[in-house]
């Protein structure tokens, strides 16, 4: 269901005391979609496309995450690693699932991680997309995207950085995305999350290397070639790390995996979550 025609905002539960916003779709094997840090993000708009395919074999859902989208702000909360992986836990408890599949980009990919980690019996398969969650040198386009002050041109100048293919930043999602980052309580709560100086936030959402290499789950690592806003290395790293993990690189494609090789990034990820 959808509340004023707005298809970002759908069902509504309570999990560990938030009251979460969330998309749902199909029905099989729950996959969880963890969407990332972009300003004005949502679920729906990092998982518009891959939603309606994931759902010809899944139960899909996808929340906006806590200090994102239209799931509750609540006054004087501290975001952190701690927080986000125990408001992703009481999603799951709150729709009473045990065990879930999930598909995590970029930030949404660090608490894939943090969460398969810390509660491994709530984890079959792991996803990550253009993944945060080891530590790397802060790029100059994440500290933009982290550092977004509202306006047009600015967020002409993040989209821009996201895409390899041009083709795909046209006006109209410049528009969409700038009006998404300023809808009320949005930029307030965004401005929060990642104050400078940065580099200290990706250090935050890391999980230590020993929990890496203790993780025992089949995770299958996506990235585009080109994506500036994550680095390669860091897939590459987690590669290292994830002993039970295959890397799948998607060349002139830049952080939008999802988007830029939409198709590609189902077939491949359905594939693995199929296989025995």
């Amino acid at each position: 269901m959808t509340q004023n025609n707005n298809p970002e905002i759908g069902h509504s539960v309570e999990a560990a005391g938030i009251r979460t916003n969330y998309l749902e779709a199909g029905s099989g094997a729950p996959l969880v979609l963890l969407h990332g840090s972009g300003p004005g993000v949502t679920a729906w708009a990092n998982w518009r496309l891959a939603i309606p395919e994931f759902a010809k074999t899944h139960r899909v859902l996808a929340p906006d995450l806590a200090g994102f989208g239209y799931t509750e702000r609540k006054a004087g909360v501290v975001y952190n690693l701690d927080y986000w992986v125990r408001h992703i836990i009481g999603f799951l408890d709150a729709l009473k699932i045990e065990q879930a599949d999930f598909v995590g980009n970029s930030f949404g990919g660090a608490l894939t991680l943090a969460v398969a980690t810390r509660h491994p019996d709530r984890v079959r398969k792991v996803v990550l997309m253009g993944s945060a969650g080891t530590e790397f040198t802060l790029t100059h386009e994440l500290d933009a995207v982290w550092g977004y002050e509202p306006s047009v041109e600015n967020m002409r100048t993040i989209v821009q950085m996201f895409a390899y293919d041009k083709s795909l930043l046209t006006e109209a999602l410049v528009a969409s995305r700038y009006d998404a980052s300023i809808r009320p309580g949005f930029h307030e709560s965004y401005s929060s999350l990642f104050p400078a100086p940065r580099q200290r936030h990706i250090a935050a959402l890391a999980t230590p290397e020993d929990k890496l290499r203790a993780l025992d789950k089949p995770v299958l690592l996506v990235h585009g070639r080109e994506d500036r806003v994550i680095p390669l290395d860091s897939s590459l790293r987690l590669h290292q790390l994830l002993q039970r993990s295959e890397l799948h690189v998607f060349g002139q494609c830049g952080h939008w995996t999802q988007i830029e090789k939409k198709d590609r990034f189902v077939g491949v990820v359905e594939n693995f979550l199929a296989a025995a």
